[in-house]
């Protein structure tokens, strides 16, 4: 007898599909983490150029930019791909918006609630250059 094998069977379509559903699971988080370090060190960039902008202010007006207006009295925009995933406010050390002797400036950048940037925690950038990750040394 002669029987020839033709087409798939379900057996062999549902291993297909199993074998996918794996690979699927095991892809999509790592490139879920991918891009939320591509946005991060978006914002890492942005911070240090606020920072940079704020020797600047400083040499001029002795005193660092603060507040609400502070961005914008930087002459600074923040692209899309920061803006979209963090609030960057900068204050002083202290937390408050008044300048401070000697001055003083932390860059926060917060990531706003819902999107992929919550796990990463508050990024902050001192008037000294000390950085933080979610309360953590370093970024």
């Amino acid at each position: 007898m002669n029987s020839r094998h033709t087409g798939v069977t379900l057996i062999e379509l549902l291993i297909v599909m199993v074998v996918i559903a794996v690979l699927a699971a095991i892809a999509f988080p790592a490139y879920d983490g991918q891009q939320r370090r591509g946005t991060r060190a978006a914002a890492q960039s942005q911070m240090v150029n606020i920072a940079n902008r704020q020797a600047q202010f400083l040499l001029d007006a002795r005193n660092y930019a603060l507040g609400a207006g502070a961005l914008a009295t930087l002459n600074v925009t923040l692209p899309d791909e920061v803006a979209r995933f963090y609030t960057v406010t900068i204050e002083n050390d202290s937390g408050g918006t008044a300048p401070t002797t000697p001055p003083t400036f932390t860059v926060r950048a917060t990531p706003i609630a819902g999107t992929r940037q919550v796990p990463d925690g508050v990024l902050t950038l001192a008037h000294n250059g000390a950085k933080t990750r979610a309360g953590n040394p370093g970024w």
